[in-house]
């Protein structure tokens, strides 16, 4: 049974990765900061048969995640899925929220590193040997010609090279690393203007981490499998 760990699995494409992946017949860590106050994943837990473990975590707070990996010691992942996420406030030129800048890099940039250095061992022990952030488009580069976001873009741009610099790292391991983008998914963070669905862009990202291999460690993917410019 391949053992997932799935990062702000309470809601949106957390709580859809819980969903597939416990029905798909992992068992999923699903970790989310308040699980007492998660009734939709304690639903989908409690029906699950066991296949569902909820775990309290912060991802801003790194002795958290150091506490995880305590928490794990005996455990092998061989899925590890980097889904939690903060938007940020106000982020135009005109108004930029600078606490909020910094809070947004703990969660979308910091805390991927630290769980992938709390839980390298995990991995190692695991059969799939991978790790997935989910990131965004608007992270690239390439891709930016409306401008504004400062705190998301770059907060995803850093996750993008903090994907690529792991990839280099852990080869040696065997684990691969890759940055996918979900699409612009009709969740509380994309709004109701998106364009999919949470099942069909996680259907689609599942398709993707079935078939990457070290081969294509450190890439910046869509969920339909097409590499992004960085």
């Amino acid at each position: 049974m391949q053992n997932v760990l799935i990062t702000g699995a309470n809601r949106g494409l957390g709580l859809e990765f819980t969903k597939q992946y416990s029905e798909a017949g992992c068992k999923v860590i699903a970790c989310c900061r308040n699980p007492e106050s998660a009734e939709r994943l304690q639903a989908l837990a409690l029906f699950s048969k066991g296949q569902i473990q909820i775990i309290g975590l912060n991802v801003s707070v790194i002795d958290e995640i150091k506490e995880l990996g305590l928490r794990l010691k005996d455990t092998h992942i061989d899925i590890l899925i980097n889904n939690a996420g903060s938007f940020g406030g106000k982020q135009t030129l005109a108004e930029i929220d600078y606490q909020s800048w910094s809070e947004t890099l703990k969660t979308n940039t910091f805390a991927p590193v630290a769980i992938a250095q709390a839980l390298k061992e995990n991995l190692i022990a695991g059969s799939r040997k991978l790790i997935v952030n989910i990131t965004s488009k608007m992270g690239s580069i390439d891709d930016n010609k409306s401008g504004s976001y400062y705190i998301y873009r770059s907060s995803k741009v850093a996750l993008n090279m903090v994907t690529k610099s792991l990839a280099v790292d852990l080869q040696k391991e065997g684990i691969t690393v890759i940055a996918i983008h979900p699409g612009w998914v009709k969740t509380d963070m994309g709004g109701k203007g998106a364009s999919i669905q949470a099942d069909e862009s996680i259907q689609g990202m599942r398709k993707v981490i079935e078939d990457v291999c070290l081969a294509d460690s450190g890439q910046f993917l869509d969920f339909k499998g097409q590499v992004i410019e960085w």
